[in-house]
Parts: structure tokens; sequence; C-alpha cells
């Protein structure tokens, strides 16, 4: 079978960059390429109408690749060239992703772990606020909704707002000691209960619903044999949480205790609270939470319990429902949960993709306008136009040295959008991040 043939599209200034980049790629893949340098500048500027009538494709070619910013309806082009016609992504340095270097298995995403996310301290909201956090929750990947209550009160409410949740068409768990209110939650529909020990388990049976078995005392299992084995007389569904403690009062006893409780259960549904680490530390919340679930993966532990009251855990919903995807593919497959997924890497990045000292120079040598271009080399910020340019590691230095050289199209405007630009790429360059301009950070 012949090796599949490529037709690059770019523009001038991007061709010694893009054959850079395609030439090793075709090498280690196995694909013949051909590249296509229309009559434009810059490629970004191009359309597919415009790309059309000048393209010249190779009848041995089986895709055209133009470039990712070329925006509109590829149905023209598609029919110009008689062979499929894809965008490639904005930034050509990445093109090795579209070839399988940056996925690691065509099903990823496949998860055994199911998220609980709790709204804490339910009877101080509002019911509209209670039912935002619910929507906002189940939005960020939770697969259950906990109704946190507050020790040492009955809460008259607890039906209504189970029922008003349950109405959104979530699913609902009550997170609670209290017979009474965890009583009234399961006749709303709540269909999990965390959590039951000694002082109510002999109410367990009447409520109908599942729950979650803890330990009498946290800092041991002493007395979860006696709840485990009432619960599965009185045929009640139930999940096992052995209580994870925070940093400094047992937490490596405490994740000693869920294997003790997978060995002497090895059947046993099992639940984890992952908040009392991520609440309950000074430290971003994304590692955490990784690093808890790939354990309860690697134990069997099919649920966790999370919340996110604490600033630097705002997003812990959404990091577990990563963290649960990328945890499974690295069992599942005995493979390094690496270049797999970057949503976890969120203060710097996978590959800040810094461009290096002779691309810039040869970008700087073939441009011809005068619009300003803005790039982090390995020797800091340079700044390149039609006769300009300039490098420094201060971006005040930077614009100072541009300002000197009076330039006509340094107007206000101008400005604002450079000090905006060079802002950017100062954050990326300290954070270690990828910056292109007029893209986010």
């Amino acid at each position: 079978m012949a090796a599949e043939h490529l037709h690059f599209v770019t523009g001038r200034l991007a061709e010694h960059a893009l054959r850079d980049v395609v030439a090793p790629l075709a090498e280690s893949v196995g694909f013949q390429y051909s590249i296509d340098v229309l009559p434009i500048t810059v490629a970004a500027l191009m359309t597919p109408q415009w790309i059309a009538p000048r393209l010249s494709v190779p009848t041995t070619a089986t895709k055209v690749l133009i470039p990712g910013y070329c925006e509109g309806d590829l149905t023209e082009l598609t029919a110009a060239t008689c062979v499929p016609v894809e965008r490639g992504p904005r930034d050509l340095r990445k093109l090795p992703s579209l070839f399988g270097h940056a996925k690691a298995d065509s099903d990823y995403g496949a998860h055994q772990i199911e998220i609980v996310a709790e709204i804490n301290h339910s009877p101080r909201l509002k019911l509209d606020e209670i039912l935002a956090q619910a929507q906002s929750l189940a939005h960020a990947g939770a697969d259950v909704i906990d109704i946190g209550c507050d020790p040492g009160d009955t809460w008259p409410g607890v039906a209504e707002t189970v029922k008003a949740v349950k109405d959104l068409g979530l699913r609902v768990s009550i997170d609670s000691l209290n017979v009474q209110e965890i009583s009234e939650a399961a006749k709303a529909g709540a269909e999990l209960v965390l959590s039951v020990n000694a002082s109510n388990r002999h109410a367990a049976a009447d409520w109908g619903v599942e729950v979650v078995a803890i330990p009498d005392d946290p800092h041991e299992l002493a007395g979860l044999d006696a709840t485990v084995e009432h619960l599965a007389t009185a045929g009640v569904r139930l999940r096992i949480d052995a209580i994870l403690e925070p940093i400094g009062f047992g937490m490596a006893e405490s994740l000693r205790r869920y294997l003790d409780v997978r060995r002497r259960y090895p059947d046993a549904e099992m639940l984890m609270g992952v908040g009392n680490l991520t609440e309950l530390s000074d430290c971003d919340s994304a590692g955490i939470n990784f690093l808890l679930l790939g354990f309860c993966e690697e134990v069997g532990i099919r649920s966790i319990l999370t919340t996110q009251v604490i600033p630097w855990a705002q997003s812990s919903v959404a990091e577990c429902d990563v963290a649960r995807r990328l945890a499974h593919y690295a069992v599942r497959n005995r493979a390094l949960p690496k270049h797999v997924d970057e949503r976890l890497i969120m203060l710097r990045d996978a590959d800040p993709m810094r461009h290096d000292a002779e691309m810039i120079e040869r970008l700087a040598q073939e441009v011809k306008d005068h619009n300003y271009r803005l790039l982090v080399g390995p020797d800091g910020f340079h700044l390149v136009a039609a006769g300009i340019h300039l490098t420094n590691q201060d971006p005040f230095a930077l614009f100072a040295e541009l300002a000197a050289q009076g330039p006509k199209n340094l107007d206000a405007s101008h400005a604002f959008y450079l000090g905006f630009e060079l802002c950017k790429a100062q954050i990326a360059a300290a954070l270690g991040k990828r910056y292109e301009q007029d893209e986010a950070l």
C-alpha cells in the first residue's frame, strides 16, 4: 500500500518553520509530503475561498492540510482539490499531535470512579443557592450531589431541598448522621447516605437506600466490622470509607487502613473523602486529587467524596473528572500517565515551545511589513517588524528601545497593544507557559 501523501499549505513567513517540523515528522511517522507556499506573507490571513484558486495539489496527494487559523467553510476547497481537506493546529509546532504523538489511546476517557460532590452547610443556604451549586457541580463532572447537613441540628428543609435537586434530574446523597434527617432525605429521593456507624446503623434498614459505613473512631477501624456485619445481615447495600486523615494527623496510616479494608473485604464497594487533603492543605488541589484518585483506581475504590470550599480547591470536581480518566488509563494499560492528557498541568504548560534563535533571526530578515511581532526566545523577548529586531529580557527596556527609534506607527493604540502582549509574554516566561501573540495564555 502506498504511503499517505500530505500536502501542506502555508505562507511565505512560515515556510521554513513548517519544513523544519514536517521533515523529521514524515520520516518518523512514514508519510510522503509536499509543501505549497502561497503568495501571502502571513498564513493566518488565508481563507478557504482565497486558497482554492491558488492551490496546486499533486495527483499523489491523499490529504490537504491548511493552517489552523484559516476559518470558514471547507466545502468549496474540498471540491477544488478532490481530496479531503483538514485544518492543522494553529501552532505548527503542534503538528506531531495529529499523528498520534500526543494521543495515548483512541478510547481514552473511560473511567470507573464515581464523583460525589458535597454542598457544605446546606441548611445555611437559600434553596436557589443550593440549586445553582448543584447544577455547577454536575456540569463540572459530579455524578452525585451530596447535601451536607450541620451536625447537632435537625434541618426541617432537608426533604424539600433533596426533592428540588432531584427535580433538576440529578442524583442526590445526604451527608448526615442524624436519623431523622436521613429518613426525610431518603423519602424525598436521596439514594446514598453518608454515613453510618454504631450511632445510627439500627435505622439503616428502614431507609431503603445504599449507605456508607465508617468506623466509630476515625483514627482506627474500631467498630467498622460490627457495622458492616449489621448492615449486611439487614440486607442494606453499602460502601466502606476508612476515613482519610489530613497530613500531620495520620495521613499515611489512614491510607494503610484503606488497604487493610480492601484486604479484609476484597469485593466491597469503597469510598474515599478526598477533601480532607485538598481542603486542609496549603497546596493547589489538582496534584493532590490526581494522586488520591490514582490510589483509588489501584485499590478499587470506586467512589470519592469531594467539595469546593477553600479558594485553592475551587475546581476540584473538574480536576477529579480528569484525574479519574487519566488514572484509569494508566492502570488499565499499565502505562505511565504522561503525555496523555495535559489538563491537570494547570500552572505551567507541558511544552512552552520556545522559538529558537535561528528561527527568530530568519523571521526578522524576511518580514517586510511594519506589523509588530512578539516572540519569546531562549535569550528573552523579541520584537520584530520590517527593519526592526529588538531583544531584551526586560519588557520595559524593550519598549524603551522601540520608542527611541521613533517608529511612525507607535501611537497610543499600538503602545497599549504592545504593553498588553509584553505583559502576557512576561507571565508566560516566568511560569514556563507557552506564549503566542494574540492568544490567551
